[in-house]
This record gives C-alpha cells, structure tokens and sequence, in this order.
C-alpha cells in the first residue's frame, strides 16, 4: 500500500488571513513531497472559505513550482461546472506546467449549496449525467478533432489545446460509491476513489466488495487502482484523543449542512448544523469517531491500516483537513510519515528482496 495526502486551502473565520493559509498548505505540500506521499490532492469547491477551491488544476500548477518529485491530482473536478473544451485544455495545460506529475479525478459533486450557484440548481444527484458524458469527450478531445452531440454538450469539430505532456493522457479517477459508477470506472478505464466518510470500518470492507464486484463483472479488464480517504491525524499520547476528535465532531456538522443546505453561509463562511441535531447518531460519539477514522497513536494507525490493506486498498489517502492548529497539523503529518509509513514501505522493500 503506498500513500498520499488530501489538503485543501481553507479557514474558520476571517481572523487568519489568505495569505497564511496559504503559507500553511504550502508547508503540508512540501513536507509530503519530502516524506515520500505519492500523490497530494485538491478539491474544487465554490463560494466557501471552508475549502477554498475554485480551480484545482490552479492550486496543483502553485503546488509544481515548489516540489520536486510527489504527483499532484484532482479530488475532483465537478463535471457539472465545466464544458468539455474549457476542462480538455486546462487538464492539457496543467499537465505541461507541471511537468507531466498530473492525475485526474472527476466526480459529480457533493453540495447542494454549490449547486444551487454553479449548476442551475438541479438536484446534486442528477451530476452523475454530467460525470458520464464528460470523460469520453475528453478523451476524445485529447486524441484529436472530435464534434460532440450529447444530451448536455453540443459542439462542432475541435480539439484538445494544449495536448497533456503524459500520453494518451494523465491518469484518469473517479469518486464512486454506488456499484454502477465502479462499474462505469472499469469499463472507462478509471481508477477508484472512495471514501467511508465517518462510518465504521465496515463501510470499507463494503467499498472494497464493490470495487472486487466490479472488476469480476468486467473479465479481461486490467485492475485499477483503489484508493480509501479518511480524515487522519497521528498523535504522540494516548491522552490527546479528543483533539482529533472534537475537531472531527464540528467539520461533521459543517459538511452536514453544506450536504443538504440545512443551514447558511455567511460571507463564505458556513455556519454548521446545531449539535443537538448530530449528537445522537451512532457515528458521532466520540468513541465511534475516533475508532472510525485514521486517529490515533502510531501503533493504532498502523493497526487500522494494515485492515485497510488487507481488503486490499493499493493507495490511502492522508485526509489532512481538521481545523486544527498549524503546528498540531505538521506534528501528525511528522508522526504519520517517521513512525507509521516505513512500517509498510518495509513489506515492500523486503518482498522485491526475496
């Protein structure tokens, strides 16, 4: 199992400026191009200072010119924000600007808050329309002349310019979790990204059965990768728990009310559900979230990691985003990478020995 890292430029309150929360990603990016992450991920999100992401491929281009070696992907591109031209030229040109280290994830989106704004309001289910005709049109693009008639792009004969520097075209992913998009991904030729969210383990087992049904449902396909994001963050002493946790407890009701617009955003700033509304579910004790997602001692993550790689997650992804301090942020990451990844970078390197 290898690794990367899912971060995104974002803030609570206007009290921190841009500026330094983007010197802050900027420390995270770096130190994962050190430690040896394969990937670092970045999200597109609109009119929301919780995840500052209206481009993505901008924010990756930022991440090229100050790392060396760690690949850099979209998780994701919302198909329903884009036209097929505009996305085969950018994901071209960004691939160039970074030196072919570029990796693509499409998904349909997750708020409904976003919709509302970006995609005339239709219901966030409905993306999954947009995710299915925009990928082979933009493989399409990338070969060369191609007209598109589709249900929801028309256009006469163009092409992709620029053309990605990795050929036929960057790594290709998706965010899936109904059976239909794994198999969707199979047949495309996608890689899978998933995520449990805060539900038990169980939920990857359930993930992984998905992913294994679709590929026996496609005989002859060759195995994508799969990757599983969770919320992760490493600590020194058992007694620090709760910090993780608490900071989980608030982002919950944050997505929550992004999710189903159950609440407002204020000046981009989105005021979570009431924790009295989130309280009595099963996954929102604190007992359960910190058994549920990536927190712990090194020893206890690497025991939850090694299930993960037992149903056979090729690729984890660190989940960065917590809220917390800076420094309690590097601290984990420093944790993660010293005392927890060598315990598997250590299989590796003894399985090619033998």
């Amino acid at each position: 199992m290898k690794f990367s890292i899912a971060v995104d430029l974002g803030r609570d309150s206007a009290e921190t400026t841009m500026e330094e929360a983007l010197a802050q990603l900027v420390d995270i990016v770096t130190f994962a191009d050190a430690a040896g992450f394969e990937i670092a991920w970045a999200a597109e999100h609109h009119c929301i200072e919780y995840t500052v992401a209206p481009n993505p491929l901008t924010m990756l281009t930022h991440w090229a010119s100050r790392t060396e070696r760690i690949r850099l992907g979209t998780a994701v591109v919302v198909a329903p924000y884009w036209h097929p031209i505009r996305l085969a030229g950018e994901i071209g040109l960004t691939d160039l600007l970074t030196g072919g280290r570029l990796e693509v994830g499409f998904g349909r989106g997750a708020y409904q808050y976003e919709f509302d704004r970006m995609a005339g309001g239709i219901p966030q289910q409905q993306g999954d329309a947009y995710l299915r005709e925009i990928v082979p049109a933009l493989k399409r693009l990338w070969a060369g002349d191609y007209a598109h008639e589709g249900v929801l792009w028309s256009f006469p004969t163009a092409t992709a310019v620029p053309k990605p520097l990795q050929q036929p075209h960057p790594p290709l992913w998706v965010a899936a979790r109904d059976p239909n998009t794994y198999d969707w991904a199979m047949k495309n030729g996608l890689n899978v990204m998933a995520t449990p969210l805060n539900q038990p383990f169980s939920e990857v087992e359930n993930l992984a059965r998905k992913f294994n049904q679709a590929l026996a449902d496609n005989p002859g396909t060759p195995r994508p990768r799969f990757m599983v994001l969770r919320t992760s963050y490493v600590y020194d002493s058992p007694d620090d728990w709760m910090i993780p946790v608490e900071a989980a407890r608030t982002n919950a009701r944050v997505f929550e009310a992004l999710f189903s617009n159950a609440s407002g955003v204020v000046n981009g700033f989105p005021q979570p559900i009431s924790l009295a509304d989130h309280a009595a579910k099963a996954n929102f004790v604190p007992e359960a979230i910190h058994e549920n997602l990536m927190f712990g001692t090194p020893d206890e993550v690497v025991r939850k990691l090694r299930a993960y790689e037992a149903v056979g997650v090729d690729l984890y992804c660190f989940g960065a985003n917590l809220g917390l301090p800076h420094e309690l942020t590097m601290r984990s990451l420093e944790l993660f990478a010293s005392e927890v990844m060598p315990h598997f970078t250590r299989v590796e390197a003894e399985a090619a020995a033998d």
